[in-house]
């Protein structure tokens, strides 16, 4: 069971859902900590009074806002938790629009929201069932840990998940990152579109090897056995630096890779020397007629009489 780490309540107009808050996620990644490599002491970082040049204990330590260097506003949990917004205790719906209208670029930790109580159950399904029916999404501010938030509301097995969003003004942009303008032909884009369906699939099903690896390597040096060693990749002839034969390649380790006959189908070769071929033909014609009609003003002019003096 998923801890609890909110309770208040969602504003959606005049109606009002009492609920509860749980992560919607967990973190299986595998946490070192730090030790002296010479004894294998574990090192800790300590708190500090700087006045009293002393350790202290999480109950002794609170928060303050440093206003100028002599001078810091302390602000209690209280003070934070009873600040005077609406989304203090609410996370108050503002609108509801399509999902794909959303930077996924904004969207971040998930949570799941239940009703609290008999008397949210009905309320609670309204809004569920209004969001699934809609194809939309609501956006939504609350106010946690000291500060007023952007959220998103959406539905999930039948439950309400908030995302904390972020506010755009958080997001960089990336022109500074674009590329050089390049060129692609036709077939090239064609080529990426027939690796992209190759790899296409329903899930989202995948692996995490990192931990696993990491696992292996606890486990070894625990049983006093030598770690696994890495996996050297299968050697290539040389660099593909030519962009369709790296799609090409591409699609047929795809192919291969989940089964199917990597030789079947082809990704269709470059037209470039054929569209160059295809506007020629006009110009040839042309050149034809030229020739022609040369050759009809030549048997005229040869089949004409001279004049006399």
């Amino acid at each position: 069971m998923p801890r609890n780490i909110w309770n208040g309540a969602i504003s959606f107009g005049l109606v009002t859902v009492p609920i509860s808050v749980a992560s919607a996620t967990e973190d299986h990644s595998i946490r070192f900590h730090q030790y002296h490599l010479e004894d294998m002491g574990r090192v800790r970082v300590r708190k500090y009074c700087e006045i009293e040049d002393r350790e202290v204990d999480q109950g002794e330590i609170g928060k303050g806002y440093q206003l100028t260097k002599e001078q810091v506003i302390p602000i209690s949990d209280e003070e934070l938790r009873d600040l005077p917004l609406p989304t203090a205790k609410a996370i108050e719906i503002v609108a509801f629009v399509p999902l794909d209208s959303v930077d996924p670029l904004k969207i971040g930790e998930g949570y799941y929201l239940a009703p609290s109580g008999q008397v949210a159950a009905k309320p609670y399904k309204l809004l569920r069932m209004a969001l699934a029916r809609s194809s939309k999404v609501a956006v939504a501010k609350y106010a946690w840990s000291g500060r007023e938030r952007l959220g998103l509301l959406r539905v999930r097995d039948d439950v309400i998940v908030l995302h904390a969003m972020r506010w755009p003004d958080e997001i960089r942009s990336p022109e500074e990152l674009l590329p050089p303008p390049v060129e692609l032909s036709d077939d090239e884009i064609d080529g990426a579109l027939a690796l992209l369906d190759t790899m296409t699939r329903e899930d989202l099903e995948f692996q995490d090897t990192y931990t696993e690896a990491l696992s292996q390597i606890i486990e070894a040096k625990r049983e006093h056995r030598e770690p696994p060693k890495l996996q050297e990749p299968e050697s290539q002839a040389g660099q593909i630096v030519d962009l369709m034969a790296a799609l090409n390649e591409s699609v047929q380790q795809a192919r291969a890779s989940r089964g199917e006959d990597a030789d079947v189908h082809e990704l269709p070769k470059k037209k470039t020397a054929a569209r160059k071929t295809a506007k020629k033909q006009p110009a040839k014609k042309t050149a034809a007629k030229k020739t022609a009609t040369k050759k009809a003003a030549a048997k005229k002019t040869a089949g004409r009489r001279p004049r006399s003096a």
